[in-house]
C-alpha cells in the first residue's frame, strides 16, 4: 500500500496551472520537523520535499496560507516515468491544531 500522511508548513507554492486536459495542478514544497522515538532515543526530524495537488484539492491548496501547518493525505510516486526522485501527491488536506 502507498499511503503517506504528514503534518507540515507551505513554505513554497507555484502558480495554479492547468493540464492540457483542464485538471488545475499545483506544485509547493513542504516542510516538517518533530521529535521522533528510534530504538528508544528521541532523534530530531526535519526535511523539506516537493508535493503536488491535482482537481479539487488543488483549487483548495491554491487558497491554503504560506506557513500555516496543515495534516497531508497522500501517496508517493516518481517525478516523472524516468526519474528517481519522488513527489509527494497530495489527495487531502486539513488544518493542522
Amino acid at each position: 500500500m502507498n499511503q503517506f500522511q504528514l503534518t507540515a508548513s507551505v513554505i513554497e507554492r507555484d502558480v495554479l496551472r492547468y493540464t492540457p486536459a483542464g485538471i488545475p495542478v499545483v506544485n509547493a514544497i513542504i516542510a516538517h520537523e518533530s521529535e521522533q522515538m528510534e530504538a528508544g532515543i528521541k532523534r530530531l526530524v526535519g526535511f523539506e520535499m516537493t508535493a503536488l495537488a491535482a482537481g479539487n484539492v488543488a483549487e483548495r491548496f491554491n487558497q491554503t496560507a504560506l506557513g500555516s501547518v496543515y495534516r497531508f493525505t497522500g501517496f508517493m510516486a516518481r517525478k516523472n516515468r524516468n526519474s528517481k526522485s519522488l513527489v509527494f501527491h497530495i489527495i487531502d488536506f486539513d488544518m493542522y491544531s
